[in-house]
């Protein structure tokens, strides 16, 4: 079972090569086949020269330069339509995830699940400086989310998550254009039928750079992709469910 990483890249070149051979090194010593494939998302610093450079000395990597616009959005779903492996996992540019939290996700995927869903919040799980004010609103959010489609998944708004290829197919066509992406995979797949377990993951702050994160994403647009999901939820008679 090949898996794929896609790590969206928007002015990383502080970050993109140590999460790179972190993740890398991480699954060849696991062995585990692998293919990592950047979208460098209209990077404005020298990310792309980082990239080259890397290419030449990592035989997994791969990159692609995303046209505009540009977004979170956007740019994972160029990797969701360019990635060959069996299953996928969106990383973060930042080395805010733990490529060992990965090797655990694959493992669970090897007995059977269609998706593993990684919690910041559940034990065994650890958080290294994650801003007062987004966390607040993080466990508000997430606590609505699970009310409304009574779930007890923690976690949606962690993009850190690995999917069975038919997953990602089964999902699609994906309306998201930011970070919202990272709602509306997982809740799709939950609605639709596929099999998810939930497990803990590490998560830490970035050392170096800007988050792309922007809180007043929190809002409409998080907001609209909620009620679509739950539209479907309630109103789809489940036409979309995995056959």
């Amino acid at each position: 079972m090949k898996l794929s990483l896609i790590i969206p890249a928007h002015n990383e070149a502080e970050n993109i090569e140590k999460t790179v051979l972190a993740f890398n090194g991480e699954l060849k010593t696991s062995n585990i086949e692998h293919e990592i494939l950047v979208i460098n998302d209209n990077s404005a610093d020298n990310t792309e020269e980082v990239l080259k450079r890397l290419k030449t000395e990592v035989r997994e990597l791969n990159y692609i330069n995303n046209s505009p616009p540009s977004g979170f959005g956007f740019a994972v779903k160029k990797g969701l339509e360019n990635f060959n492996g069996d299953c996928v996992a969106i990383v973060m540019a930042d080395i805010s995830d733990s490529p060992v939290d990965l090797v655990n996700y694959y493992r669970k995927m090897q007995e059977g699940y269609d998706c593993v869903f990684g919690s910041r919040f559940i034990k065994g799980s650890k958080v290294i400086d994650y801003p007062a004010h987004k966390l607040i609103l993080n466990r508000l959010g997430n606590m609505l989310t699970m009310a409304l489609f009574a779930i007890k998944y923690n976690d949606i708004t962690n993009a850190f998550k690995l999917y069975r290829k038919e997953v990602i197919n089964g999902v699609k066509p994906l309306l998201s254009h930011h970070f919202n992406l990272t709602v509306e995979i997982p809740l799709k797949a939950i609605i639709r039928g596929y099999s998810y377990c939930i497990v803990p993951n590490c998560w830490t702050n970035r050392k170096k750079g800007f988050s792309k994160f922007k809180i007043k994403e929190l809002g409409g647009r998080y907001l609209f992709i909620i009620l679509y999901c739950l539209l479907e939820k309630w109103l789809s008679m489940g036409d979309y469910r995995k056959s």
